[in-house]
């Protein structure tokens, strides 16, 4: 509940720098707080307003299963994935080592199905698997980690790619990126741009504003969390056209077509909030999610996404 400015809740005395964050869904909620003493008393408030359960240490939610261990969290969606496939009358199918094939070209079109509702279901199972599958994200979305440099847990790193000219039916090139608060991947996309691009350049640099706008607005939600970022934000690109673009403010031939709403970038630059920088395309992690990869580069970029084996079993046998 919102309260007015200086309103102090007469049952409980200040508490200082003590945090509490809770996550609703419906009559889902998940609590956390910065003492076991502020957690319980939210809880204890809860109960008297609320006819509600507590379930103890969060071990499951919408589908996800949470699993402990010495290095944080683990989270899973395997029992998902194995009703996705059960669904889809595929569970004695032979498994890929890739989503993909290197150099396959997949269209907006999708396959040819007799059942058009069960397939946009389980298009639609599979985008909701990608929040602990990443690594599936190209293929899930276009058909319907070691980090490179040593960061501090308060640097916010992006990693954007483009696949220039992707879709052989509309031309368009797929965009990705993921970012990265220290080690902890915190967003990612594989999308199709929604308008042919006439150059690489120009599809890349199209992928570096999604990726900065998205860091944009994590910045926006960490100050809103109390927990501000003071580093400019790294963003990494494997095209030296795109790098070249972010800051010299001369238009030319080549890139005086591109929306004016993409040179945001630019401005974003020159008041030191987003560093653009070129990494080699072997340690470009975002191409995961624009196209395909031989098997030993997938699993390198797989594992950066911090997607791997459960590291101990859960209920259920998720």
């Amino acid at each position: 509940m919102h309260q007015p400015p200086g309103f102090r809740d007469p049952q409980y005395p200040d508490h200082g720098s003590d945090t509490a964050y809770l996550l609703l869904y419906v009559d889902d909620i998940v609590l956390t707080a910065s003492s076991t003493g502020l957690l319980q008393r939210i809880i204890t408030s809860l109960h008297n307003e609320f006819s509600m359960t507590d379930l103890g240490p969060l071990n499951y939610f919408l589908g996800i299963n949470a699993t402990r261990t010495a290095s944080g969290m683990f989270l899973s969606q395997k029992q998902y994935a194995t009703e996705i496939i059960e669904r889809a009358g595929m569970p004695t199918c032979h498994p890929c080592r890739t989503p993909v094939e290197p150099g396959a070209k997949l269209t907006s079109h999708g396959p040819a199905v007799k059942d058009p509702t069960l397939y946009r279901s389980l298009a639609g199972a599979l985008q909701y698997l990608t929040f602990t599958r990443p690594d599936i994200s190209y293929a899930g979305t276009t058909d319907l980690g070691l980090q490179l440099y040593a960061s501090s847990p308060t640097t916010l790193v992006a990693y954007s790619d483009a696949d220039w000219d992707g879709c052989p039916t509309t031309r368009r090139s797929t965009s990705g990126y993921c970012v990265f608060l220290g080690n902890n991947l915190l967003s990612w996309s594989s999308k199709r741009q929604l308008t042919p691009s006439r150059s690489s350049a120009e599809a890349e640099y199209r992928g570096v504003a999604n990726a900065v706008a998205e860091t944009c607005w994590v910045r926006n939600l960490l100050r809103e969390l109390h927990c501000p970022l003071t580093s400019a934000t790294l963003v990494y690109c494997d095209n030296v056209s795109s790098v070249y673009l972010s800051t010299n403010p001369v238009q030319h031939q080549r890139t005086k077509h591109i929306e004016i709403d993409i040179h945001f970038v630019r401005d974003l630059v020159a008041q030191g909030q987003v560093r653009v920088l070129h990494v080699p395309s072997r340690y470009q992690f975002a191409d995961i999610f624009t196209k395909g990869l031989p098997f030993a580069l997938f699993d390198e970029f797989r594992s950066s996404l911090s997607v791997r084996s459960t590291p101990a079993s859960t209920a259920g046998g998720c």
